[in-house]
């Protein structure tokens, strides 16, 4: 047998194989994006009703939640140092930011699971089309746009999630930096060398 046209079928079946995990990648993150979408507006709805103030530190201080407990517990017990305040504050800025991975992993993946629903289909239709089966042509077509609609509206909305929910996180954890120093600070004495 020739080994060019035996690579080529194991290339034609490992390819053919990925559609349905593609589409079922697809409607994961499509769906993803939906549920994050709502969680989304009904904190925008909530940030655009509170004023700037007292209302958003307690939000940020409710958000910080176990880490503000933490800090407290920690500023109780004897030989703290700032050291031990920032580690606090570390850890909150990293759990802060890992939320939103979702939303980045899914701006790259949904227009990628897009493509590769795009390519699949149309590689089995054009082969097909050699076939004069030209009806098949046309629902791998269908299949192959609608995988590229969905893979790119997914990765554009999560774009934008991501985009203004990272300000929220800035403006939070600045907030919150400010909050745990000022705390900090009337336990400890003194002002952290280098902010916290």
């Amino acid at each position: 047998m020739n080994v060019g046209a035996m690579l080529q079928s194991v290339i034609y079946l490992i390819s053919s194989s990925l559609l349905y995990p593609a589409m079922a990648v697809l409607v994961y993150c499509f769906a993803t994006v939906m549920v994050s979408l709502g969680s989304f507006l009904a904190e925008w709805a909530r940030r655009s009703k509170t004023a700037e103030g007292d209302a958003d530190r307690q939000r940020v201080i409710r958000r910080a939640g176990v880490a503000w407990n933490r800090l407290d517990e920690l500023l109780r017990s004897p030989g703290t140092t700032w050291e031990d305040a920032r580690s606090v504050w570390k850890s909150v800025r990293l759990k802060s930011w890992k939320k939103l991975d979702y939303l980045r992993i899914i701006t790259r993946l949904g227009p990628a699971m897009g493509l590769v629903g795009t390519l699949i289909p149309m590689s089995t239709g054009l082969a097909t089309l050699s076939q004069g089966d030209a009806s098949r042509l046309s629902s791998d077509l269908v299949v192959a746009f609608s995988t590229t609609v969905v893979g790119l509206c997914s990765g554009v909305a999560a774009y934008v999630l991501y985009t203004v929910r990272a300000r929220w996180v800035e403006w939070d954890l600045e907030l919150l930096k400010t909050l745990m120093a000022r705390k900090a600070e009337s336990v400890l004495g003194g002002a952290s060398e280098n902010g916290q």
